[in-house]
């Protein structure tokens, strides 16, 4: 008996129980709403979805073409129609494909001030009532799905196709749902271990089943992509992966998951000097990778800060914003040392946050990494920040020539230029860029692609070429041509924008409400019928 049917008959018998006064509650009715709402609580949603995320882990731990992906979000009906999409292209299936919710984001669009940089400026409150709206929206997916599923039922038992009822019941048995993991982005903690801990209660709370936190100095963030970037000494990270892990565990998410991001890649400054008790110890490793010179008793200066390494006195360089920096060419030494520290003390993923797209580069951090942790995976930004087609048409360029291949129709400071579209080195690039994922995942441990910014850019673009047609000499054709008509062709489900409003599961429950008496919007002059 599916879970329909059953929610049918408790109905029926708690109907009967309750006497004459709930004699018009509808039993089916109410198991219906009752399938159309499987997710009562943001904690349901994360216990739910960090299972299918360790699911996903260990698949990919053995066949690493099972990689994941995501897309990112700003707004419900963005993730809503990325999942629509998904399930209307691929069989209705869902499988390894998350939303990603990224700070850069939210701050970029749904802060109270305007628009800010990527430097933790937005509210905290921001991320998690963002959670909050993608899952309002994933839920409300469903249950438009169901409600036209359970329409058809009604249909097909008015005319007594009893073939076509049993097909239909079984696609509500089967239904599966928009609700996938989101992949939460915490910034540096906004604050100390506390808030940290604070803010990610509130994530978990609202359905985030993975927080994603970063090596930075809060106070200090700065977008992975920017210059200017402060780390932590490890100890400092650590309490906050353990603030992000207690904060799970106390909401009773046992399997949630936490991306620990390094930035040191890019990241040449630290504020602090870490505390160290003896040579070789985490905050000692930390220190050996300051820009130091050594000094003595005499030439040192008021204010000097100074290390005792091995017998010798070292006085790291202080810039004069009170900053101190690495040695140059450290970084993907530091990001190693990062990512190590980081899985043996509690965080599930990493997360290297890169330059440039280059698989050997990340393979060789990824390699290094499993020397001490053999299962390592990598989460990856396939940032809207890297100029993917120069990147990899430089790539190419720089292959064609360690291999002695004639190059000399090239400038490889000019490779953006459309003169060489349609070129075989070009070729060689786009190929190059379509299997990335699979590549990188194989080959550098990348268990996790995502773009960051996607519907940022997509909105800009379609938004431009709209007001471009509509505004010139197309005028509404612009519309019709470049998006009405493409809607109805594509099958894009909010051609119908009242329905997915919400329009027809409003008069399913006035029907349930009020039976006949009902006033229904879906009647044959709703405008909406003519799609």
């Amino acid at each position: 008996m599916s879970n329909y049917t059953k929610n049918i008959d408790a109905v029926e018998s708690l109907r009967k129980s309750n006497g004459s006064g709930w004699s018009a509650i509808n039993p089916e009715s109410v198991a219906r709403m009752r399938a159309q709402n499987e997710f009562k609580t943001g904690l349901d949603i994360a216990k739910y979805t960090a299972d299918i995320m360790r699911k996903d882990m260990a698949a990919y731990d053995a066949d690493s073409s099972k990689y994941t992906q995501s897309l990112g979000c700003w707004h419900g009906f963005i993730g809503q129609q990325k999942m629509i999409s998904i399930k209307k292209h691929f069989a209705g299936n869902t499988d390894r494909r998350y939303l990603y919710l990224s700070g850069w984001m939210v701050a970029a669009l749904r802060s109270e001030f305007g628009p800010l940089p990527d430097q933790s400026m937005h509210e905290k409150t921001s991320v998690a009532s963002l959670i909050e709206e993608l899952y309002t929206f994933l839920r409300q997916a469903d249950a438009r799905e169901l409600g036209g599923l359970f329409r058809q039922l009604d249909a097909a038992r008015n005319t007594d196709n009893s073939a076509l009822v049993k097909d239909i019941q079984e696609q509500v048995n089967t239904h599966r749902t928009h609700v996938v993991p989101v992949i939460a982005d915490i910034d540096a903690g906004f604050g100390n271990a506390e808030a940290t801990y604070l803010m990610a209660k509130q994530m978990i709370e609202a359905g985030a089943c993975c927080i994603q936190i970063e090596n930075q100095v809060s106070d200090e963030k700065q977008c992975g992509h920017q210059d200017g970037k402060v780390t932590v000494p490890h100890e400092d990270f650590l309490a906050k992966i353990r603030a992000v892990r207690y904060a799970f565990l106390e909401l009773g998410v046992d399997n949630g998951v936490i991306v620990a991001r390094t930035d040191s890649l890019g990241a040449g400054l630290t504020k602090q000097i870490a505390v160290t008790k003896e040579p070789g110890d985490l905050g000692d490793q930390y220190n050996s990778f300051l820009d130091c010179e050594e000094v003595s008793l005499n030439s040192m200066k008021n204010g000097d800060v100074i290390l005792n390494r091995g017998g010798k006195l070292l006085r790291p360089k202080r810039l004069p914003s009170n900053l101190f920096q690495f040695k140059e060419g450290t970084g993907e030494a530091r990001c190693v040392l990062d990512c190590i520290n980081s899985l043996q003390n509690g965080a599930d993923l990493i997360w290297i946050e890169t330059e440039k797209p280059h698989i050997a580069q990340i393979g060789a951090m990824v390699n290094a990494i499993r020397e001490q942790v053999p299962d390592a995976k990598l989460v990856y930004n396939n940032s809207p920040s890297f100029n993917w087609t120069l990147n990899f048409r430089q790539q190419i360029y720089d292959l064609w020539l360690s291999e002695g291949k004639d190059i000399s129709s090239y400038n490889r400071d000019d490779l953006m230029s459309i003169n060489y579209d349609e070129t075989v080195l070009a070729a060689e690039a786009d190929e190059r860029i379509r299997t990335f994922q699979a590549d990188a995942a194989r080959e550098a441990g990348i268990f996790h692609h995502l773009i960051t910014l996607p519907t940022y850019h997509t909105a800009a673009l379609s938004t431009d070429n709209l007001a471009k047609d509509y505004f010139g000499d197309q005028g509404m054709l612009g519309y019709v041509a470049g998006v009405q008509r493409k809607e109805i062709r594509q099958g894009i489900a909010c051609v119908k924008h009242q329905n997915m409003a919400g329009s027809d599961m409003g008069d399913d429950h006035k029907e349930y409400f009020a039976g006949e008496a009902a006033l229904k919007a879906s009647g044959k002059d709703n405008t909406m019928n003519q799609f």
